[in-house]
């Protein structure tokens, strides 16, 4: 469903004819388990919501202070279109206009936006409801990469039982708990707290 790579590429990786279909439903489980794997280990997700939905934050231990205002950290949004905030009660929102999106540029980059800066006055003590399409503007080259690497990881473990695999030449080995690969790539997306 929002998975970060295509069978047609992990076929590819795995030398596998694009024309079989005898394995396809097993390449889109691995596809799928890496992707939601990925998203386990960096505390976040790389697809960009179709609408945009509210989300309410309460502003205690969210919010720092920057020299032009008060920046509440929110969850990774995609795009600025149907972004929206309001702070108070559930049937009691009143609209804030005046917010600017950080950090700077992070859409241009291919980021998500991760903070509303508010200056006048600050967030204060209260609840913000942020609408908005949550989830990355695209996916990370090094998200799909990485997916590919642990989703052929997976289809070939049917073939390692017990995590051991071998060769007449190199003998018996072990697999590795975390592919070292998979997470050089991903490691500059977790989310503080994770990982």
């Amino acid at each position: 469903m929002h998975e970060y790579a295509d069978r047609a590429a992990l076929k590819d990786a795995l030398s596998i004819e694009t024309a079989d279909t005898t394995r396809d439903a097993l390449l889109d489980r691995a596809l799928a388990a890496a992707s939601r794997g990925i998203d386990t280990a960096t505390g976040r997700r790389f697809w960009l919501d179709e609408t945009p939905s509210a989300r309410v934050y309460r502003t205690a231990g969210r919010t720092l202070w920057d020299d032009v205002g008060e920046v509440l950290n929110v969850d990774d949004v995609g795009t600025t279109t149907g972004l929206a905030t309001a702070t108070g009660a559930p049937g009691a929102w009143t609209a804030v206009t005046d917010i600017e999106t950080t950090p700077d540029n992070a859409l241009a980059r291919g980021r998500p936006i991760t903070g509303l800066l508010l200056a006048a006055g600050g967030w204060g003590t209260q609840r913000v409801q942020v609408t908005a399409q949550w989830g990355w503007p695209a996916v990370p080259d090094e998200i799909e990469q990485a997916t590919l690497i642990q989703a052929a990881r997976l289809f070939r473990r049917k073939d390692s039982p017990e995590g051991v695999t071998g060769s007449a030449e190199w003998g018996v080995v072990r697999l590795s708990r975390r592919d070292p690969d998979v997470w050089a790539l991903i490691e500059h997306f977790i989310l503080p707290g994770f990982g």
